[in-house]
């Protein structure tokens, strides 16, 4: 079979594009989706020279723009084996009361809308490959740590991608499908720059970690690169027999936090 076809969403930073550089190196055929079209642009042009891969930038949140997602790679590829669904906000950061109905809408409409249509419109290409591999990026927070003051949205969505995994782990399994799920702890990306903390004082436990909360690290957060690595293993053939599983990449920090 010729190399992999995979489509990557968010792939436009962090860890989209390190896991975007990764798999290139290792003869992916890659669907490059972002939001950003400079940042994509970016992506594309740092992979290893003759990568065989095509960029469309648009709202992962936006049913037509991620049909044109699979429209694109079936018609440059004619099939697709994997995906990466990557995309995903921060969002605001607030106490309840001070949280707005939109603010809370479109963390949810991003993180979670944005994976619902990804997998919705990707699987029937992925089944009619005859099987495939699916990874979400999704968080400690909300899975194995509740710690970041006014994270509800935030921890919410996280929470629920890995409820979707698990649910259609069982569901995709017959069609020899698997979808696990990736659940970085602090990552060195640039996801804080769109980010806004409202009154924190309000929400926040206030414990001090003098040395760090990442044990494994001395406190310095991961690399987009740590996280990369897990996700190729999860779509490679080494990970045959793992579906449903959330796999945590965080150095120890969601057992400390």
């Amino acid at each position: 079979m010729k190399s992999p076809v995979t489509v990557i969403t968010g792939a436009g930073s962090g860890i989209g594009r390190a896991t975007a550089e990764l798999l290139a190196s290792t003869g992916h055929r890659l669907v490059l989706f972002d939001r950003d079209e400079n940042a994509l642009s970016e992506t594309r042009e740092a992979l290893v020279a003759g990568t065989e891969a095509i960029a469309i930038a648009g709202d992962v949140s936006d049913e037509a723009d991620v049909g044109e997602i699979v429209q694109k790679t079936k018609t440059q590829f004619g099939r697709l084996d994997a995906v990466v669904a990557n995309a995903g906000i921060n969002g605001v950061w607030a106490p309840i009361e001070d949280l707005g109905p939109s603010e809370w809408d479109e963390t949810i409409r991003i993180n979670l809308r944005g994976t619902f249509l990804t997998l919705h419109k990707a699987v029937p290409l992925l089944k009619s490959a005859g099987g495939g591999a699916i990874v979400i990026v999704s968080s400690i927070n909300g899975v194995r740590t509740f710690t970041n003051p006014g994270a509800t949205a935030y921890s919410a969505s996280k929470a629920a991608q890995v409820a979707m995994a698990q649910q259609l782990a069982l569901e995709l399994g017959k069609h020899r499908i698997r979808i696990n799920v990736v659940c970085p702890g602090a990552v060195d990306t640039n996801i804080v720059a769109g980010s806004e903390i409202r009154n924190r004082a309000e929400t926040e436990v206030p414990v001090i970690w003098p040395q760090g909360s990442i044990p494994l690290t001395d406190g310095k957060p991961g690399q987009a690169i740590d996280v990369a690595k897990v996700i190729r293993f999860l779509l490679s053939a080494e990970a045959s027999h793992m579906t449903g599983s959330p796999i945590y990449v965080d150095g120890g920090q969601g057992l400390l936090r």
